[in-house]
């Protein structure tokens, strides 16, 4: 009796402990996405800024070089005063003041979108700090939550006694650790590369604009544009892969359909999902495995073999499902593939905690195949 109280409460206190989370991460999330907007309204900003710039440079100097040639002939009247008549006296006079005026105000323009310009890309580089920093609180919390929800909830069904609650103590820490190493590893790879450039980009943009054409530092901002929504999204892809929220309210196969559209239309990949599904849902611990996997397959295809097309089968029979994932990429020679691949341990360990097997189907040149086979069963 005692021993169900006490489970009672642990539940609880793990409830109240994910909710806490959750909301978090919806505040931390909401203010990196108004940060992220503002950063793309700012830097949309800062091209016209330099648009204006470069143009209101050219019609100053147009006008530098008329109030010249107008002081010059403004000289020839007043040293041949005789040959002129009064009134073509006055029209040279107040035309060269005009323009003179005219150079004044363009100049005075000129500073003023200067100064904007040196203003925005002050508050971009400070939105950029913002965004890094909310992307990893949210990328920590997603960690934290993914074991909560995956392992604490049936944490009083697994602890029968002192001893089982020291090993599972031990697992849950050397997974946090495995985490931290896998996400370490993905953003040293992916965001913090791309994020590296931009700085390198952005600075030759500067040396280019000061030192070159204005068109060729536009082509430059557009190229350093492209970096900035590559990083972004692959910062994204790191912190809501962890567990897509879809999995739950839907079910396996619409988020699958769903991961495999935006995998498509960003990286330019034809993808063909099919799928042969039993009519009832998968266990929780089975589709969130299962999506892990396909999700694991189809990156690895992306980034290593560079496929044009990647054919994703999805088979749900009443005791077993299979999973294929087939590119037309680059292949590997199986032989010489490291064992010690991070993506590949990570992948035989979740599939061996399934009591499944993996198997990986290649060779140079042709393409990639990875056959999942998991059991399903009651427990």
């Amino acid at each position: 009796m005692a021993k169900k109280i006490e489970d009672k409460a642990l539940d609880s206190i793990i409830k109240e402990m994910v909710e806490a989370v959750e909301n978090s991460k919806d505040e931390i999330f909401y203010i990196g996405e108004e940060s992220r907007i503002e950063y793309e309204q700012l830097l949309a900003d800062l091209q016209l800024t330099k648009e204006k710039v470069a143009e209101i440079i050219k019609v100053g100097d147009q006008l530098e070089q008329k109030v010249r040639y107008s002081k010059m002939r403004l000289s020839d009247v007043s040293r041949d005063f005789d040959r002129y008549s009064e009134e073509e006296i006055r029209e040279v006079y107040e035309q060269t003041h005009k323009l003179q005026s005219e150079l004044r105000m363009s100049r005075e323009k000129e500073k003023i979108l200067r100064e904007r310009r040196d203003e925005t890309q002050r508050r971009l580089q400070s939105l950029e700090l913002k965004l890094k920093r909310a992307e990893g609180l949210v990328g920590k919390i997603s960690v934290v939550l993914n074991y909560l929800n995956d392992d604490f909830k049936q944490v009083s069904q697994l602890i029968h006694d002192a001893k089982e609650k020291q090993e599972f103590g031990l697992k849950i820490i050397e997974a946090q650790e495995e985490e931290r190493r896998r996400l370490s590893r993905e953003m040293h790879d992916g965001p913090a590369q791309m994020l590296a450039n931009i700085l390198l980009r952005s600075e030759l943009v500067d040396r280019t604009f000061r030192e070159r054409s204005t068109e060729e530092a536009l082509l430059e901002i557009r190229n350093m544009r492209k970096m900035v929504r590559s990083s972004l999204y692959e910062v994204r892809r790191i912190i809501y892969d962890l567990r897509p929220m879809a999995l739950d309210d839907l079910g396996l196969l619409p988020t699958i359909k769903k991961y495999l559209n935006n995998i498509e239309e960003f990286n330019n990949i034809h993808i063909e999902f099919t799928a042969l599904k039993a009519e009832k849902r998968l266990n929780p611990k089975y589709e969130v495995a299962l999506f892990r996997l396909t999700q694991e397959a189809v990156q690895n295809a992306v980034k290593h073999a560079e496929p044009t097309t990647i054919k994703v089968r999805l088979e749900v029979m009443q005791e077993l499902v299979v999973i294929s994932i087939v590119d037309d990429g680059r292949g590997f020679d199986v032989s010489k593939k490291k064992e010690n691949s991070f993506g590949i341990i990570g992948m035989r360990e979740r599939v061996e905690m399934l009591d499944g097997s993996i198997n990986f189907y290649s060779e140079t040149g042709k393409g990639t195949r990875v056959l999942i086979k998991v059991p399903l069963t009651d427990g």
